[in-house]
């Protein structure tokens, strides 16, 4: 019995003490995170599966993982052994976790969870869909940590307050913004547990999410004052005076439920019960009025403002600078020495940090070659390291984090010769990625109006990729970042469908995996701009911040179209100009070779 199957036996074993018969362990942490602390991975722990998304459901005589289509192989890989039955989320006849549950729960029976890493909004929606069948649910368990050893203790990395050349605006100028939509709303309180609204509302950063620059906490916002529910430990006496002066309040981090019972009667308050936990919104007296919806915080903060957009050009081009020196590096050196996944990556790592203002990884590096590039989100670990040769290709997605912004860039690296289908697929991705960042569009426009362009030369061969077209990105904050993005349809789990704003920063990566072959991504950050304004209306365009060559060797010239042809040759045109500067003589050569026109 391998380890997983072994937690699994134990978690049974308490479920049956306390009365359970099913028990549900999603990813998030007690802030709907999408990735979380170690202290919080409980999933992770309990099945075995590393991906950043997926929720586990217990039940006597049978477990599943339900997870989406970035993961399948991964997790199919993972849950080998482990007594989890691996349930792909939107292929046909796959139940839901809520269909699942409510088909196998009858009258009397219990469903366990631990209400503070589950939603407001999902513990609802679960009881709506039990109570037809009669069965209980109880909110109050964290049964994996009871069976949890040596559990990672809670994360208390310092918090720091950024400073007003790289955020642009004040915190009290912040604070004044949201409390006016609070008084149009008729609101006087606003509960926050999103991690990155809160520091991107307060200008603070920290270190307590692996690659996310946020800080562990609460906040409360009212007219006069706010509360900040943190760890007392990670706040210094500067950081708390410089608070205290716009009028944020530090309490103890785990004073929020208190905190929300002592809400007013008769108040209103603002929050989402998709991003609050269901504990601390079952502490809110039952006369309040909660006003369901998203914070204010929410678009304010993908908006960029000048300052963020300004350093967020900086940023991309201290990055471009690293990843072509390494992709230089890369090309000169396999098939001389060995380098594996792994040490390619900490080169990588290594040309980021000679980056003036370089912060860390904006999230854990997926290098994957050959293979390993059809596993959307893999991750090389010393069991699954291979080396490099001089042949095929290396899928790289990577990113940083600098106090100017934050990166995301994925490029497909040919080392040596191709099959004619990974050309031929290089090309489709690359063709799909060039007309969405050339795109022109109508102001009103959203993710769902605009995938079909990344897609449609996939699609006319009916073929296309298990994910998602492109997400928001953060300010030296999240990589990932709601609410904008491109997807092809409207899922429950997402909300990619707000209007494109002039200061949206938006990823574009279509790709291909070909499983047991090859996998191609290409991704680039895109800016939202203003493009001109006619009788018919304002247009908007996209601007490409990352300044990163796409791979020639990779490219059928003869499968592009004119315009295609003509958006490449110009966006390497403006790689060479930015990037050539920063580059010594050799890898300058390259580039100017590498960036030909074709």
């Amino acid at each position: 019995m391998n380890t997983a199957a072994l937690r699994l036996d134990n978690l049974r074993k308490r479920m049956s003490e306390k009365g359970i018969d099913a028990y549900l362990v999603p990813t998030d942490d007690f802030h709907a995170s999408e990735y979380v602390g170690d202290h919080f991975k409980c999933r992770e722990y309990l099945t075995g599966f590393t991906g950043s998304a997926g929720t586990a459901v217990v039940l006597k005589d049978e477990a599943g993982l339900w997870t989406d289509g970035r993961y399948f192989l991964q997790a199919a890989q993972e849950l080998s052994g482990s007594g989890f039955k691996l349930f792909r989320m939107g292929d046909k006849d796959v139940p839901t976790v809520d269909e699942f549950l409510k088909s196998h729960l009858k009258q009397g029976q219990v469903l366990g969870f631990d209400g503070r890493t589950v939603t407001a909004g999902k513990a609802g929606a679960l009881r709506d869909e039990l109570a037809e069948s009669g069965a209980e649910i109880r909110t109050d368990l964290d049964l994996v940590g009871e069976i949890w050893e040596n559990r990672p203790a809670l994360s208390c990395a310092p918090a720091a307050e950024l400073d007003i050349e790289w955020c642009g605006k004040r915190r009290g100028e912040k604070l004044s913004d949201v409390r006016n939509v609070m008084k149009e709303k008729g609101a006087g309180w606003l509960v926050l547990s999103n991690l990155d609204d809160i520091a991107w509302l307060l200008n603070i950063r920290g270190n307590d999410v692996k690659c996310n620059p946020v800080v562990l906490s609460y906040l409360i916002v009212g007219m006069e004052e706010a509360q900040l529910f943190i760890q007392k430990k990670a706040v210094s006496e500067e950081l708390e005076e410089s608070l205290l002066r716009d009028g944020v309040k530090i309490r103890p981090y785990d004073g929020i439920c208190s905190a929300a019972a002592s809400i007013p009667c008769g108040s209103t308050v603002i929050l989402s019960r998709d991003r609050i936990n269901s504990s601390i919104c079952a502490s809110i007296p039952e006369d309040v009025n909660i006003l369901d919806m998203d914070s204010p915080t929410l678009l304010m903060k993908a908006v960029k403002n000048e300052t963020e957009i300004n350093n967020s050009i900086k940023a991309h081009v201290t990055d471009g600078a690293a990843v072509v020196k390494w992709i230089f590096w890369l090309k000169n050196h396999v098939g001389r020495e060995q380098i594996t996944e792994i040490s390619a990556a900490d080169k990588l790592y290594s040309f980021r940090c000679a980056g003036e203002h370089f912060m860390g990884n904006s999230f854990d590096p997926i290098i994957a070659y050959g293979s390993h590039g059809a596993v959307i989100h893999y991750s090389a670990v010393p069991e699954t390291d291979v080396p490099l040769e001089k042949k095929g290709m290396v899928l790289a997605d990577t990113g940083g984090q600098y106090l100017e912004g934050t990166t995301d860039i994925t490029r497909t690296i040919v080392l040596g010769e191709l099959t004619e289908k990974e050309k031929t697929f290089f090309t489709l991705v690359l063709k799909g990625h060039l007309r969405l960042m050339d795109a022109r569009f109508r102001y009103g426009c959203t993710g769902i109006n605009l995938d079909y362009l990344a897609r449609e030369p996939l699609w006319r061969i009916g073929r296309d990729y298990n994910h998602g077209t492109g997400h928001g990105v953060g300010y030296f904050l999240n990589v990932h970042e709601g609410p904008n993005g491109f997807r092809w349809k409207v899922v429950p789990e997402r909300k990619d469908c707000v209007v494109f704003e002039e200061g949206m920063i938006t990823s574009d990566e279509p790709g291909y995996y070909e499983e047991g072959e090859f996998g191609v991504r290409h991704e680039s950050l895109l800016l939202c701009r203003k493009d001109r304004e006619t009788e018919f209306g304002q247009f908007m365009k996209f601007e490409a911040l990352t300044m990163v060559p796409f791979d020639l060797e990779g490219i059928d010239a003869g499968m592009l179209e004119e315009s295609e042809r003509k958006t490449l040759n110009a966006y390497h045109r403006k790689v060479r100009e930015t990037i050539g500067p920063l580059l010594d003589k050799e890898e300058r050569e390259w580039l100017e070779a590498a960036t030909r026109e074709i």
